[in-house]
């Protein structure tokens, strides 16, 4: 199931682990929206891989951010969700540095949806 997280911290840790909280979340949230919908299989490692060393590219960085939010938006629709994760939206903030706010507010609406059910739990999806 998916975490939800308060969006304070996702603003704040990076700035306190020097930026080394938000590869981890990365990784984190692709990881759990894995799990979420076992039907999308994606690999959070490559995920992350592309953030970091792909950046030497330019291009696996910015693929990297769109397929996230595609995926989120996905991830809101098969919870039952209008899908209001925006790929476009999630790269123009990206480039004044709040992407994890915004990616993370989008998944915290899937979690407010289900509530708090067990760790673990595979909850019912709507498509």
């Amino acid at each position: 199931m998916l975490k939800e997280r308060n969006l304070v911290a996702v603003i704040l840790l990076p700035l306190v682990t020097l930026g080394i909280y938000v590869l981890v979340w990365y990784y984190r949230i692709n990881k759990e929206m894995a799990a979420f919908d076992r039907r999308r299989p994606q690999s959070p490692g490559t995920t992350l891989l592309a953030i970091t060393l792909g950046a030497i590219l330019i291009v696996p960085p910015i693929l990297s951010v769109w397929n996230t939010v595609k995926r989120i938006a996905e991830t809101q629709r098969v919870a039952g969700l209008p899908p209001t994760a925006n790929p476009v939206v999630g790269l123009l903030i990206g480039l004044v540095g709040f992407y994890a706010l915004y990616c993370q507010l989008e998944l915290n609406k899937v979690t407010k949806h289900y509530g708090s059910p067990p760790q673990n739990t595979q909850v019912a999806l709507a498509v």
